[in-house]
């Protein structure tokens, strides 16, 4: 069998969080290029209704659901949804997220509340309805989840986003040896700095370049197309014998000299 065939998607149906931008924008054309259904998940919803449209312009399936992940019932919502358009969902991409600088001294009960509802319990939500849903259908799965190089290393002026990049390393990990008997694979994706709709200020300020020049060993930004290929061995066939695993997308960043 051609390798190449092992990262297909066909007859897959793939649910994208924060599919509205960046990342989970992306990825989602990248999952309907390699034949999924895509379920577009995401509180923006005229933003997901572009991009569906835009899918299936290309003859591509998707559906655009809005989803707020910090929401039980709106996460229950999103995956009824996506079940009666396409069937049990196979493999959920957990990008959905929030950043902003704070440092410590300043960061509220509300902003710190915030940031790990979004970045730790919303990953945790959106996994958990997804599991539960796979064992029931007694089907095999694959979950990725966004995590970040500064869930293994820290930034300063940002505890509370890495500390639930961090958890997320750690549910990741905890959650794949759990979830293995069912055959259902959870694995993270950390990437280093991508210029997204998040960061596009800093990184065109100077301070942002000098950043890029002197800490990223490469010197320059990620582009998104650098991070398909892990998204594709990790939701598809071809990283069948993958679990538990946390791949850093990140200039070497993470093995920057001190």
């Amino acid at each position: 069998m051609n390798v190449l065939n092992s990262f297909s998607l066909a007859d897959k149906t793939v649910l994208v969080t924060g599919a509205s931008s960046g990342i989970g924008a992306h990825l989602a054309r990248v999952a309907s290029s390699a034949g999924a259904r895509v379920v577009l998940a995401a509180r923006r919803v005229e933003r997901l209704q572009q991009l569906e449209e835009e899918i299936r312009q290309a003859d591509g399936n998707a559906l655009a659901v809005v989803l707020d992940v910090t929401d039980r019932n709106s996460v229950e919502a999103a995956f009824d949804a996506a079940e009666a358009a396409f069937g049990v969902v196979d493999v959920v991409l957990n990008n959905a997220g929030i950043g902003h600088s704070q440092g410590v001294l300043d960061i509220s009960e509300a902003d710190w509340q915030a940031m790990l509802s979004t970045n730790l319990d919303g990953v945790w939500r959106v996994a958990q309805c997804a599991a539960q849903r796979l064992v029931k259908a007694k089907r095999p799965g694959s979950i990725i989840n966004i995590a970040s190089i500064l869930g293994l290393r820290v930034g300063a002026g940002l505890s509370h986003y890495c500390a639930a990049k961090a958890g997320v390393v750690q549910l990741s990990k905890s959650l794949a040896m759990e979830l293995a008997r069912y055959q259902i694979r959870v694995n993270a994706i950390a990437p280093g700095y991508f210029k997204t709709e998040m960061n596009d200020a800093y990184f065109d300020s100077e301070t942002g370049l000098a950043y890029i020049r002197n800490v990223v060993p490469m010197r320059r930004l990620g582009s998104l197309q650098e991070l398909e290929g892990p998204f594709l061995l990790l939701a598809s066939e071809a990283g069948a014998f993958m679990t538990g695993a946390v791949l850093a997308v990140d200039g070497g960043h993470l093995v920057g000299s001190l």
